[in-house]
């Protein structure tokens, strides 16, 4: 009689996991991106054009970035998530440690459709943006030129806003500390030259407030708690066809680097996954998202399509890209968890 209860106990049990099982793969797909006015883009030519298209159930939602929270939706056996937008590091981390499905190329378009650059065996490239320096023009009648006017608290007074932690901050300090943004990161690889941007960033350390979310340098430019503030180049624009505000940009010495779409190891929703970047990765669609945020894009043929009025102020714009710093990856996985580290300590002084 125990056996039989217990047995009966073994398969009531599994019929339980067999259906939890079988809700958690039932659920809808669910892609993540940053956010702000760049989700709200993404929502108006992507996410809601896809689901009519597509007939695809779909949820979106945001995140602020880390490798770590990717470990921790994989590896703990209950991601939520199936398609993620995730920055050049994050990319070649989650690959490295198998966080990422590969790429089917057959299945959205082939690689021929895609620049050189965006194409990689665990993700495919969504968008090239630009850290900029950005000011409202309102509030500041004297244009600041570049970071070096960012770091000059006498001619600019009020507070400055960086991304919180070391990456794209030591290399804005070392820009506005005279060093040219091509030679950037042959000083940053030194131990003199983190010295002497953590030495740059002193000057100004009791002007800073520090930004996570890309929304964020809008909304402080905006409420006038800073003079200016590192930002997304797309948020500037979106920020002044939308909300009429009259912010400007610096784009010399800005920092470039192209964020990438991945399939979660492990998602349930392979199929719709894939049907999704295909729809983003389509030369007419990725061209609407250029045209209502400045953001350049990954399709070969997207910039036929563009607007020349539109295309002068995207990131890939020769003009834009004249003085512009590609953000190493390379040195970032090298250096960012001893970087980070040292970034943390001094912030906490």
């Amino acid at each position: 009689m125990l056996k039989l209860k217990m047995a009966l106990g073994f398969a009531a049990t599994l019929t339980a996991g067999v259906a939890l099982a079988t809700v958690a793969q039932a659920r809808d797909l669910t892609v993540v991106s940053w956010g702000g006015a760049y989700q709200d883009a993404q929502k108006k030519v992507y996410f809601e054009p896809f689901k009519k298209a597509a007939s695809v159930p779909m949820n979106d939602e945001s995140w602020d970035g880390g490798i770590g929270v990717l470990r921790a939706k994989v590896q703990g056996g209950a991601a939520t998530w199936d398609v993620v937008q995730v920055e050049s590091e994050e990319l070649a981390v989650g690959c490295d440690e198998g966080l990422f499905e590969k790429i089917d190329y057959t299945k959205i378009g082939g690689e021929a459709a895609y620049l050189p650059p965006s194409v990689n065996p665990c993700g495919i490239g969504a968008i090239v943006y630009d850290f900029v320096l950005g000011y409202d023009k309102d509030k500041l009648k004297d244009a600041p030129k570049g970071w070096a006017d960012f770091f000059d608290t006498k001619k600019y007074p009020g507070k400055r806003s960086l991304r919180q932690g070391p990456k794209t901050t030591l290399e804005i300090a070392l820009i506005a500390d005279g060093v040219p943004p091509a030679d950037v990161y042959k000083v940053l690889a030194t131990d003199e030259g983190v010295d002497r941007a953590f030495k740059k960033l002193d000057t100004i350390k009791g002007d800073l407030v520090w930004w996570k979310a890309g929304a964020q340098p809008p909304q402080l430019l905006a409420s006038g708690e800073v003079a200016m503030t590192s930002v997304y180049n797309g948020r500037i624009d979106t920020a002044n066809k939308n909300e009429k505000k009259n912010f400007g940009m610096v784009w010399d010495g800005a920092l470039y680097t192209l964020d990438s779409w991945v399939i979660l190891k492990g998602s349930p929703n392979k199929d719709a996954a894939y049907k999704f970047l295909d729809f983003a990765g389509k030369a007419e669609n990725q061209a609407k998202l250029s045209e209502n945020i400045a953001y350049g894009t990954s399709n070969k043929n997207a910039a036929g399509l563009i607007q020349p009025a539109v295309l002068k102020d995207l990131p890939t714009a020769p003009d834009n890209m004249k003085n512009a710093v590609e953000i190493n990856v390379a040195f970032w996985l090298e250096n960012i968890d001893r970087l980070t580290e040292r970034f943390n300590k001094w912030a906490a002084k």
